[in-house]
């Protein structure tokens, strides 16, 4: 396993951060050796979110840290301030309320990577900036972060903290993946696009990628005739990135792996620091994003399988 640095926190982070919006109460035994599993090829990172699950994602994990004692050995992220039925909650009541909760469900005193999970642009950066150094001076969190932020917004944020001689973002978590998407999967998503990726590529950014495997789409399961997952069609189908998936067929076969291990070590090649979520809830899967996660691109790779060149 490989892993990076965060600004803003002493451990490394592990290139696959394993997802546990599938972390439920009634499946905890499953979740449990799920995360055995991780453990036990090197990882240490875990995504989750004061949302997923109704809350049960993190009081799952937080009593599996409980019981196996090992809270030492992972790096939490997770993620607050996402909109309710009522609209954008970026404000100070709202992330309060949220890490407090986060806290008390995971059965620990310390976030080592915390992301607001959503935006809202009427909020001005620098005030969240204000707002989240309270929880990083107080020694709550780590690492600060954002999920679903555009570069402009990180930037005009990390500006303000540079100004005040406060911590800034180190780490965004938007999606990237091999098939581009169409439109957001969620209203306020953001994924990277081009420009998004020359930014980071130019700060060194880290970048913690959701649906880094685009949900499916490289499994083989899918064609442009088979239709049944309508999120999917809206999001993924596209011309492009059916050719995209021919692309990566081609090179997994030359390199003796499959399209979607193609499809992970193009998130893990970037260059600038990536980690990719990873959604595995099976010994297969887990192995296969093992063995993705060790694959060499180059530059000329990621650019023929990103249509922006034809020779590699």
């Amino acid at each position: 396993m490989e892993y990076i640095s965060v600004k803003g926190l002493d451990k490394k982070v592990s290139r696959l951060m394993k997802g546990t919006d599938y972390f439920y109460h009634n499946a905890y035994d499953k979740a449990a050796a799920n995360m055995d599993a991780y453990l036990a090829i090197g990882g240490n990172s875990v995504d989750s979110a004061h949302i997923y699950c109704g809350g049960e994602s993190e009081e799952v994990l937080g009593r599996y840290m409980k019981e196996r004692g090992n809270r030492d050995q992972i790096v939490i992220l997770t993620k607050g301030a996402h909109h309710d039925q009522n609209g954008p909650r970026v404000n100070k009541e709202a992330i309060r309320h949220d890490i407090t909760t986060s806290l008390k469900r995971l059965q620990t005193d310390f976030i080592d990577l915390y992301a607001l999970h959503r935006d809202d642009p009427n909020v001005p950066a620098g005030e969240v900036i204000e707002i989240l150094n309270e929880y990083v001076k107080s020694g709550t969190v780590g690492a600060i972060g954002c999920s679903n932020w555009t570069w402009q917004r990180i930037k005009e944020a990390n500006d303000y903290a540079a100004e005040k001689g406060l911590t800034g973002f180190t780490f965004n978590s938007p999606n990237l993946s091999l098939a581009k998407a169409n439109e957001p999967f969620w209203k306020g998503c953001v994924s990277a696009d081009a420009e998004t990726c020359s930014w980071h590529e130019a700060e060194q950014f880290p970048l913690f990628s959701w649906s880094s495997q685009a949900r499916g789409f490289f499994t083989g399961r899918f064609t442009p005739e088979i239709r049944d997952n309508a999120d999917l069609v809206r999001v993924f189908y596209s011309d492009a990135n059916w050719e995209r998936l021919e692309r990566a067929k081609q090179l997994g076969a030359e390199r003796g792996v499959t399209a979607i291990q193609i499809a992970l070590a193009y998130v893990l090649n970037q260059p600038f620091p990536t980690c990719a979520l990873i959604g595995a809830q099976s010994a297969e899967e887990l192995r296969s994003c093992d063995e993705g996660s060790r694959i060499q691109l180059s530059r000329a790779e990621l650019d023929w399988l990103d249509l922006t060149s034809d020779q590699r």
